[in-house]
Order: C-alpha cells, then sequence, then structure tokens
C-alpha cells in the first residue's frame, strides 16, 4: 500500500516530494488512489478524484498538512 509507504517516509522526504510540481502531482495521484483501494468511501473517492484533477495547487495545502502532521490530509 503505496499511502502507507509515503507515511514512513522521513518528513524531508515527504515535504520534497510534495514541493515538486510534477513529482507532486504523481505522488498524490498514486497516494490517494492507492488509499481508496484499500480503505474505499466515498470522501476518499471524492479526494482521489479531486486530487487527480487539481492535484499541483491542492498538494501544496497537503505538503503544509504534511509538515504540521506527517500524513496526507484524509489519507492516514
Amino acid at each position: 500500500m503505496i499511502y502507507k509507504s509515503f507515511n514512513n517516509l522521513p518528513r524531508l522526504i515527504q515535504a520534497l516530494l510534495l514541493l515538486i510540481p510534477g513529482v507532486n502531482w504523481i505522488t498524490e495521484i498514486l497516494v490517494r488512489w492507492s488509499n481508496w483501494l484499500h480503505k474505499k468511501g466515498l470522501i476518499r473517492l471524492i479526494l482521489a478524484l479531486a486530487y487527480t484533477i487539481f492535484g499541483i495547487v491542492l498538494g501544496y495545502l497537503d505538503l503544509i498538512w504534511v509538515l504540521l502532521f506527517k500524513h496526507l490530509f484524509w489519507a492516514d
């Protein structure tokens, strides 16, 4: 499960992955869809779709969330 692997990374690596725009979007897509496939749920599906479409912009919000809480928003 990719989202668990992402959460186990050091904060510096998580922040670097979310700081670079293209890598940010790919990371968001992989983590969000992995989280939805494992846990299901309507909110996780909506977030996966939103991050697929608006991932680069929303990724910076997740960067702040990761720095504060060490996991992505709604992906713990």
